[in-house]
């Protein structure tokens, strides 16, 4: 009897425990099923997270290759300008070269009228010196280049007859022009020597222009009586022009001014085809 209610007690118990131990397990699958649950959202979190990390580096790959394109044409057209720009340098250093030619050609013709002149003036000045004896230089080069020899030594006042004291002068001059006609260098690139006549404002300007006409005239008849050798071969290079008053060098209206203004001036002229073939020639390279 006493066992049997020992039996019946730990068989009580032994239910009483049981529910208990179902509501533990019950507790701990919901436990694991939520937790399981969780690590299934995050893993679809970080699915999505790395799919869109994937996208990005694809977007920023296909940007990169782009951006490496565009690199590779940039070079290519880098490249291109350099080799146009050295082109176009060599192009421009051989133009600067046919320039400086051209600037030398042209340096030398002038050159070559200076030193024309230069001559016939060292040439008057080794005859007669370099002054008259009231220190006033006998010939002169003006701003233009030209010889120019002052009328009180040439003429009288309003005259165009050769005074007897200038044509010590003019034989020198003579001379020298023959000489420098001489070298045919030189024969090569002269047009003309012309004798210029001019004369100060007073007085009319028809009878100015006559005036200085005939002084123009009368010295070079004179050159070409004192130096036979010069009207042959050479007369086709000479010629005489008159200015009047229209070309002064000094604007005052005081007696040393109109004495300035009265004169005879040298000229050289450069042949126009020699240098107009200089610059044909430049243009056509």
């Amino acid at each position: 009897m006493r066992n049997r209610r020992h039996l019946l007690s730990d068989h009580e118990g032994t239910r009483e425990i049981w529910p208990a131990f179902t509501d533990v397990m019950s507790t701990l699958a919901l436990i694991l099923f939520v937790l399981v649950l969780l690590s299934y959202v995050q893993t679809l979190i970080s699915a999505k997270r790395v799919a869109a990390f994937q996208l990005q580096i694809a977007a920023s790959e296909q940007q990169l290759h782009a951006l490496n394109g565009e690199i590779a044409t940039g070079k290519a057209e880098l490249s291109g300008s350099l080799t146009r720009l050295g082109q176009q340098q060599a192009v421009i250093a051989e133009n600067q070269r046919q320039l400086d030619a051209l600037h030398a050609q042209l340096q030398n013709i002038a050159v070559l009228r200076v030193s024309v002149l230069d001559k016939l003036r060292q040439a008057v000045e080794a005859q007669l010196g370099a002054s008259n004896e009231a220190g006033a230089p006998l010939v002169t080069v003006g701003d233009n280049g030209n010889i120019v020899i002052n009328e009180s030594l040439m003429f009288e006042y309003g005259s165009y007859a050769i005074k007897k004291d200038a044509k010590p002068l003019l034989d020198s001059l003579a001379r020298a022009l023959g000489n420098v006609l001489a070298d045919a260098d030189v024969r090569a690139n002269i047009d003309s020597i012309v004798i210029q006549g001019h004369t100060d404002e007073r007085g009319s300007a028809a009878f100015n222009w006559d005036l200085s006409a005939k002084r123009a005239t009368a010295v070079l008849g004179y050159l070409f009586e004192a130096n036979k050798m010069l009207a042959d071969p050479y007369g086709r290079y000479f010629s005489a022009g008159a200015y009047s008053k229209f070309r002064p060098i000094d604007p005052g209206t005081t007696e040393d001014a109109y004495q300035h203004n009265r004169r005879i001036e040298i000229s050289v002229v450069p042949r126009d085809d020699t240098v107009r073939k200089i610059i044909e020639d430049y243009t056509r390279k």
